[in-house]
């Protein structure tokens, strides 16, 4: 009975909740933004969301689909009466999905980050794909980066205007 006690204290502690890993996306509202790989654009938006996207080892579609849900819905654009009241859509803007798997690194100890908690490349490649048809369903206009590819990231940041969510 007290190896029970013990074990639901920690599963309700402050610390094991923040080492749980979650789907992570860090967004960036933004004037303009654009992927280059190897000189050639790969993805380019004007108006909208430049959104970091790191998949961990426990990620699944499900996850993901309901993080671009989330994504979409967001109300970070200005509305008329100058508050973040628009969403996306609303905010007539684009979507430009960049994979980052250093979304999901520890940094808690040491200088080094650890990646061990992200998706081995493999498995997060095709969930990446899974979540870019996906939001393609969702939204009219989405860009992407390439997946694992030296990316060079140009954006203008509108605000600045940044948020990390996250979905169990």
């Amino acid at each position: 009975m007290n190896f029970i006690k013990q074990k639901v204290f920690l599963l309700k502690s402050p610390r094991f909740k923040s080492m749980m890993m979650f789907m992570r996306a860090l967004i960036q509202r933004v004037l303009q933004a654009k992927v280059v790989v190897d000189g050639q654009t790969t993805g380019e938006i004007q108006q909208g969301l430049l959104v970091f996207l790191g998949l961990g080892r426990e990620d699944t579609l499900q996850k993901g689909q309901k993080l671009i849900d989330k994504i979409l819905k967001y109300r970070i654009f200005d509305d008329e009466n100058g508050k973040m009241g628009w969403n996306l859509s609303q905010a007539q803007g684009g979507l430009l999905l960049v994979s980052q798997f250093t979304l999901m690194a520890q940094t808690q100890k040491g200088l080094r980050p650890d990646f061990g908690p992200a998706m081995p490349p493999s498995e997060a490649k095709e969930l990446y794909e899974q979540l870019v048809i996906y939001a393609q369903s969702q939204f009219a206009n989405v860009q992407t980066g390439i997946f694992a590819a030296d990316m060079k990231v140009h954006l203008v940041n509108d605000g600045p205007v940044t948020f990390q969510l996250e979905v169990e």
